[in-house]
């Protein structure tokens, strides 16, 4: 599955960008005055493969869940069993991402992709709102201080679980996929894919997570820079890396994006965890870079180094550092809003309006 997707992934489509953008210029606006948003328009045109490109909806968040060897380092204060509790949380519609995925119209689900603890719902119970999807490949990673974190084939069948996810949501009439996530410690290894993958020190991609004390931020650093040391990942190897130091959460996001990309249909990125995940993807298909959107400047720093490897800028910067696909949702309407323009804004010669 991992090789036919990455082979479905081709690049934006030119001729569909260069209409996207001289009917930018026809529209009774000043050119460039919407800013970025054109820019957005125009690739969202070249993902599609036309002008204008179909409306981002219904939009499709995708949470991701799984914990972490690593927690037994000491990088955060929050014990492990709240990956699962927060599941509860969100399949009961109490989290803030549920909050603003009902206020964006967006469906939620939930994928319990390597939660290490009992989850305290049954993943067999019809309900309303948020679907649970039962995709386990196994109860945590191991300590990537220790051992690799994953088996290469762990890792494969955790992204190939996103391919299917977001194949299923697709499917389903998602018309745009938002990432979300859930894990206890996740940012540590996040921090290790950005700093192997972007090629920058540990230090800079490694932030205070849940907003840990300078004591624990430390240790987190120094345990991300052991962890590299220990396994040399090589970043022409994605796989690799991901199994050596990765969680089954980012594997399967990127697996999510390739399926997106692969289907043509853009995905949009919530923090840093999501941004790890992306480099990877970006790694195994560069031509996937053309689906994603950055969709806000997370506080983790590592966010920002990997955005700036795979040259996304982000909608909006509210110094957000919740995950859960909460800054996702929150830019949903700017990409939306992109779209639309080209879609319901006069030309010029149709409104009767004089050019300067």
């Amino acid at each position: 599955m991992l090789e036919t997707t990455i082979a479905a992934i081709r690049p934006l489509d030119e001729p569909a960008m260069a209409a996207a953008r001289d009917l930018q210029g026809r529209l009774t606006k000043p050119a460039g005055s919407l800013g970025a948003l054109e820019e957005l328009s125009v690739r969202l045109a070249g993902l599609a493969g036309t002008c204008p490109p179909p409306l981002p909806e219904p939009a499709a968040v995708a949470i991701f869940a799984g914990d972490h060897g690593v927690h037994a380092q000491g990088v955060t204060p929050w014990p492990q069993e709240v990956t699962a509790q927060m599941i509860g949380n969100f399949l009961a519609g109490g989290a803030v991402v549920n909050a603003f995925a009902r206020q964006a119209g967006a469906s939620v689900t939930v994928v319990d992709v390597g939660v290490a603890t009992a989850l305290p719902v049954d993943p067999d119970a019809e309900r309303d709102g948020p679907r649970l999807v039962e995709a386990n490949v196994r109860r945590g990673t191991r300590d990537m201080t220790v051992t690799a974190a994953l088996t290469r084939d762990e890792a494969r069948t955790a992204v190939e679980t996103g391919i299917r996810i977001a194949g299923e949501l697709v499917d389903a009439g998602a018309g745009i996929l938002l990432t979300g996530d859930m894990g206890i410690a996740n940012t540590t290894p996040s921090a290790a894919l950005i700093a192997a993958l972007a090629g920058v020190d540990p230090a800079e991609a490694t932030g205070r997570g849940t907003g840990v004390d300078d004591e624990t931020y430390r240790r987190k650093v120094g345990v991300v820079r052991a962890a590299l040391r220990r396994h040399e990942p090589d970043p022409a190897d994605p796989l690799g890396v991901l199994a050596a130091v990765g969680g089954l959460e980012h594997a399967a996001l990127a697996g999510l994006i390739l399926g997106a990309a692969a289907r043509r249909v853009p995905v949009l990125l919530d923090g840093v965890i999501a941004a790890s995940a992306a480099l990877v993807a970006a790694a195994l298909a560069p031509d996937a870079v053309g689906a994603m959107v950055a969709g806000h400047r997370s506080a983790e720093p590592g966010a920002t180094v990997a955005l700036r490897h795979l040259g996304l800028d982000p909608l909006i910067d509210l110094g957000l550092r919740l995950g859960e696909g909460t800054g996702a949702l929150l830019a949903l309407p700017v990409v939306t809003g992109a779209v639309r323009v080209l879609h319901e804004v006069a030309t010029f010669d149709s409104a009767g309006v004089s050019e300067k």
